[in-house]
């Protein structure tokens, strides 16, 4: 994978009903130091934790999990040749792409959810922070488990650490990608600005530099429909103005849509209550 450093982390979903320790134990590790502790590993994996690795950090890797043989071959034939092939479960793999530089965030992100979606991955896993499995310990899942109690182990399929050979044009195509939809995002803003209803003196921007919400983009875009909403701004203008800031973090477009979803029908629900007890 190349990096210099990783996070490790250490789950067994059913620890706290058990009183076995915490769901998940994180560490952070240089590469002599994972090296070093795969004693302690072996030990946490037989005793039922599931172990997962990431980079550290931002980094030049992107992870595609929940391929199948198929789709593995197509990445091979069409230029994105993986750095790390794991195997997960029998006939499950995921795949580390190597980029030609470290991406940022958004960047990353965009850039697992296209991969993806082009070749059949997990959408639900495809962002710039997601752990993959470490290659050379069982998968503790109950599904995964025979008939003589054990489970299959996670197997380093291929790892050749190289560039994908379509790599800098797939990330200039990342890159414009986002760029067009920050553009976007900046009209739907200004729009939001220009068409918002007469009552509405506070754009959302207020709520963004008000230190009262210190940063907080839940508390501040739930603050914003509610006041919006209030004055006899529409839905969709509220959710315009929620969605002109970047909410990759919340997930796909489908988790996105439904956080703004949320976040306005909660609002509804206040100004409706508040209403009514004034009309009382």
């Amino acid at each position: 994978m190349g990096a210099s450093a990783f996070e490790v982390g250490l789950f067994k979903p059913e620890a706290e009903r058990e009183a076995t320790g915490p769901v998940m134990i994180p560490r952070t590790w240089d590469v002599d130091s994972l090296i070093r502790s795969v004693p302690w590993i072996r030990l946490q994996n037989l005793q039922g934790r599931n172990i997962y690795i990431r980079p550290h950090g931002e980094h030049d890797l992107t992870m595609v999990d929940d391929l199948k043989r198929d789709a593995l071959n197509r990445m091979f034939a069409t230029g994105f040749k993986p750095a790390v092939v794991v195997e997960t479960s029998p006939g499950n793999f995921q795949t580390w792409l190597k980029h030609p530089k470290v991406l940022c965030r958004e960047a990353s992100t965009a850039a697992a959810r296209e991969l993806a979606d082009r070749f059949g991955g997990d959408k639900g896993a495809a962002d710039w922070r997601h752990f993959g499995r470490l290659a050379g310990f069982t998968n503790r899942k109950a599904k995964y488990q025979g008939t003589d109690g054990l489970f299959p182990y996670v197997r380093l399929v291929a790892a050749n650490g190289a560039i994908y050979p379509n790599a800098d044009p797939f990330v200039v195509e990342i890159e414009k990608k986002l760029a067009h939809e920050k553009e976007r995002a900046e009209q739907r803003r200004a729009k939001h600005y220009r068409d918002a209803s007469p009552g509405v003196r506070r754009t959302i921007e207020h709520f963004r530099e008000n230190p009262l919400y210190a940063g907080d983009g839940t508390r501040i875009d739930l603050a914003y429909a509610i006041y919006a909403l209030s004055h006899g701004a529409s839905e969709q203008d509220v959710k315009a103005a929620i969605q002109s800031r970047d909410l990759s973090h919340k997930g796909n477009e489908k988790r996105q849509s439904e956080y703004v979803e949320r976040t306005v029908t909660k609002a509804l629900t206040v100004v409706a209550r508040t209403t009514s007890s004034v009309e009382r």
